[in-house]
């Protein structure tokens, strides 16, 4: 399982013209399931978000994480985090979770951080197209991978 974790000061999400979700200052997560993963990954995955330090503290030092700020949170779904382009031109998508599985793991994780947070969650809809709007703040942007099990 893999997030693509940002600092934003505002994100939203719209499906068909509508917005359906919308956040201020906290953290955007692009999440990608794997074939391979099972809900340990997503259980770490979001305490981990959860607890990222990478707000800044009175002297500008990121020391404080989305939840130290009382900051939101909005979760998307993004299995192309998973694509690999490393043969020709056209990714290829072998290794994502089917959308069954990926749904159960997304939801999981989603639960297991309003649980760290201690508040709701913004979600994007799964398997849903979906434009994204984000304001990065800094920017700041980190990528972390949770090993599979299997």
């Amino acid at each position: 399982m893999v997030v693509l974790v940002q600092r934003v000061t505002g994100a939203s999400v719209e499906v068909g013209g509508t917005d359906v979700a919308s956040i201020g200052r906290g953290i955007l997560i692009f999440l990608g399931v794997h074939r391979l993963d099972a809900g340990q990954e997503a259980d770490w995955l979001a305490r981990k978000c959860a607890r990222l330090r990478i707000f800044p503290d009175e002297a500008g030092l990121m020391n404080r994480s989305v939840t130290d700020i009382q900051g939101q949170a909005l979760v998307v779904s993004q299995f192309t985090l998973y694509g690999s382009a490393a043969k020709g031109n056209r990714p290829s998508f072998v290794d994502a979770a089917k959308p069954p599985k990926a749904e159960a793991l997304y939801e999981r994780f989603v639960q297991a951080l309003e649980e760290e947070m201690r508040r709701p969650v913004a979600t994007g809809v799964f398997g849903a197209a979906m434009k994204v709007h984000l304001t990065n703040d800094g920017p700041v942007t980190l990528w972390i991978e949770r090993s599979r099990s299997g």
